[in-house]
């Protein structure tokens, strides 16, 4: 960290290369104690010399509260990791785009590549929308339980950037396999379930561990964490917010996710119905050869947080020595005392040793990394709600895709309309970050993580009520009316008529999923931030698991129900999230400038 810069101080930042003799000789002595110890009008406050902060103003408590917040710039090397999860995503929605038709639609006749050409529908395998929406569904569930997996052998073994190699070699022997199960030969034949169904296996596996890390890697490429004034152009003084800069920093990763996305999406929706499956899975493994080459040319440049041991084990023995003494035969007085303010103080090192307690083995952490667990906890807390959301964003993958087949596409691929998601999101996205966030700053208004949550929760809902009504019209305007999906007519409605529930949907992920990572990323400990990604990673594989509950409603004429149910249960999960969450939100930036904590090294107690 670095001295407050005064008015009659010029400030010297840790490492220049000619300072005043003066002033060298002052740094010298605050680097031999290794703390700066600031005083302010309003506050006394300890920073420590990092490199990271030193030389930079930090703001008194009047000023917290008083002086508008913006974001730092973005580091060049977070753009870079955000490059490969570009063509990551591009070679995932490229191929995952097409599993619809790929399993629900049958072989068009004498096709050997499954394209439906400019007005037959494309197809393969011919299992029916159940079938579809099964598969696709623990396609998702498998994705997001794996990164359970990542974390674990990232966080232990391997750190981030190692365990992500090992993701791109795996996901790309399922893209082989995958490609395998749809060359002409092969996908007349019943063995082409089976190939495909272990390219999804195979494919899930890689996804998930490189999911759990990626997010983590690029956020961290970022180093500030601690909140510091500068004077702007105009002359305004503004405090510059690192929660702020990790926002910006997921804005614009999600960006470059979807822009991958649209680009894959549109071109192999294209390429499956007008070549066939075999080119629409074949396209995007190319793009995906860009994940190793583009990690290699970087790998000196990336910041990287090295593994630090088993810290799962670690915390669930700290949680089982706090949680000592606190149980009782009333479930109500246990749950009380497991949630009181004081459950972790008990566990910290400080107070045990002034108990005259020897501390256990294990236990070679500090306070401060304490109230960092307590704190990701805390953010794993919020994440239990994210099921219900998940549940409405999973409609685009597979039920919004089969009701654009039942209305007049005009010669337009059914798979293409679920574009139109990623194309909002790259419209919408840089306008939320540099025009309504700002906007509401400027206006006083805190519009905090958990608030644009609890909006992305209602957005959700809103587009299943948009889906609803639609699904209604099909059923009054289709010639079979309530068995459209497997009617040789289809509604006149035009397809386009969807754009409202995407671009709603598009909406709930900047408030809710960007959001997400976002306070997965600043509520975890340091060496836990893959565990705690992985664990917000998970919500979609729950989501996925109970949507299989929601399989009997995917089918006519039963759709209606499916969406309607879907917008109720957003709804309310959301009233309810807020009124569970609302006590932290008043909490956010206390919890966002928590002291880093030590792990792994001896206390100042034990070293005495």
């Amino acid at each position: 960290m670095a001295a407050v810069q005064h008015d009659d101080v010029v400030p010297v930042a840790a490492g220049d290369a000619a300072p005043v003799a003066a002033n060298n000789e002052i740094l010298h002595d605050i680097k031999r104690s290794s703390i700066d110890k600031v005083s302010t009008e309003d506050q006394s406050i300890e920073h420590e010399l990092d490199g990271i902060h030193d030389g930079l103003e930090f703001p008194t408590e009047h000023e917290r509260q008083t002086l508008r917040r913006v974001s730092d710039s973005i580091p060049w090397n977070a753009y870079l990791i955000a490059v490969v999860e570009l063509a990551e995503r591009f070679s995932f929605y490229g191929c995952s785009v097409v599993f619809t038709n790929f399993i629900q639609q049958p072989l068009p006749d004498g096709s050997h590549s499954g394209a439906g050409g400019a007005n037959g529908q494309s197809g393969a395998l011919g299992l029916g929308q159940r079938a579809s929406t099964g598969l696709t569904t623990f396609y998702q569930f498998w994705c997001y339980i794996t990164p359970l997996i990542g974390a674990w052998i990232a966080d232990t073994y391997l750190g981030r950037f190692n365990t992500i190699c090992i993701a791109v070699a795996v996901a790309l022997l399922g893209h082989i396999i995958l490609i395998i199960s749809a060359v002409p030969g092969v996908i007349e034949q019943s063995s082409a379930i089976g190939a495909f169904a272990v390219a999804l296996v195979v494919m899930g596996l890689g996804t998930g561990l490189f999911k759990a890390n990626i997010s983590p890697l690029v956020a961290e490429q970022y180093k500030r964490t601690k909140l510091f004034v500068i004077t702007t152009k105009s002359g305004e003084r503004v405090i510059v917010d690192p929660a702020l800069t990790v926002s910006s920093v997921y804005m614009y990763f999600y960006l470059f996710i979807n822009i991958g996305a649209l680009v894959g999406q549109i071109s192999m929706a294209y390429s499956e119905k007008f070549v066939g499956f075999w080119l629409a899975y074949t396209l995007p493994t190319v793009i995906f050869l860009l994940c190793p080459i583009i990690l290699y040319i970087g790998r000196n440049r990336y910041i990287r947080s090295p593994p630090t041991g088993s810290v799962l084990a670690t915390t669930l023995r700290l949680w089982s020595h706090a949680a000592r003494g606190r149980w009782s035969w009333n479930p109500a007085t246990t749950w009380r005392q497991l949630t009181a303010d004081d459950f972790w103080d008990s566990a910290k090192p400080s107070r045990i040793e002034s108990r005259g307690e020897r501390k256990p083995v294990w236990m070679t952490f500090d306070d401060q990394w304490v109230d960092e667990v307590r704190r990701g906890l805390k953010a794993c807390a919020v994440f239990l709600w994210y099921p219900i959301y998940w549940l409405t964003y999973n409609q685009l993958n597979n039920n919004l895709t089969s009701q654009a087949a039942t209305m007049s596409t005009h010669g337009l691929p059914n798979d293409v309309l679920s574009n139109l998601d990623p194309f909002a999101l790259i419209i919408f996205i840089p306008i939320f970050d540099k025009v309504i966030y700002p906007g509401l700053r400027r206006m006083g208004l805190n519009f905090s993580a958990l608030k644009r949550i609890t909006a992305g929760f209602a957005t959700g809902a809103a587009a299943m009520i948009w889906a609803t009504v639609v699904q209604h019209y099909i059923y009054q305007t289709n010639p079979c009316h309530e068995e459209a999906s497997t009617c040789d007519g289809v509604s006149p409605m035009n397809v386009w008529i969807q754009t409202g529930a995407y671009v709603l949907i598009a909406f709930s992920e900047i408030l809710a999923s960007i959001t997400g990572l976002e306070y997965a990323f600043t509520k975890a400990p340091k060496n836990m931030r893959s565990l705690v990604m992985a664990v917000f990673l998970f919500m979609s594989a729950i989501s996925s698991a109970l949507g299989e509950a929601f399989v009997s409603l995917s089918a006519d004429p039963l759709l209606e129900w499916n969406y309607g149910v879907m917008a109720v249960l957003a709804a309310v999960a959301g009233v309810l999230f807020w009124f569970s969450v609302r006590h932290l939100d008043t909490k956010e930036d206390e919890l966002n400038n928590l002291q880093e904590g030590n792990f792994g090294a001896a206390t100042e107690s034990d070293k005495a």
